[in-house]
């Protein structure tokens, strides 16, 4: 199975956002600083996971 680089980086920051999300909402309000951690573990994961390259399949 091939996953692409950009497949793989939406999904990562999907999960990461999310759990960001989950953990700023546990007092049932949003800050601004919350905002800010959800946005900046999103882009984190973004780029982290865009910049590493995927494992090279068997036989290439």
């Amino acid at each position: 199975m091939r996953i692409s680089s950009i497949a793989k980086s939406l999904i990562a920051g999907l999960a990461a956002g999310a759990a960001a999300a989950v953990t700023a909402v546990q007092d049932d309000a949003l800050a601004t600083g919350e905002v800010v951690t959800i946005v900046l573990a999103v882009l984190g994961a973004w780029g982290i996971t865009y910049a590493v390259p995927n494992k090279p399949g068997p036989g290439a």
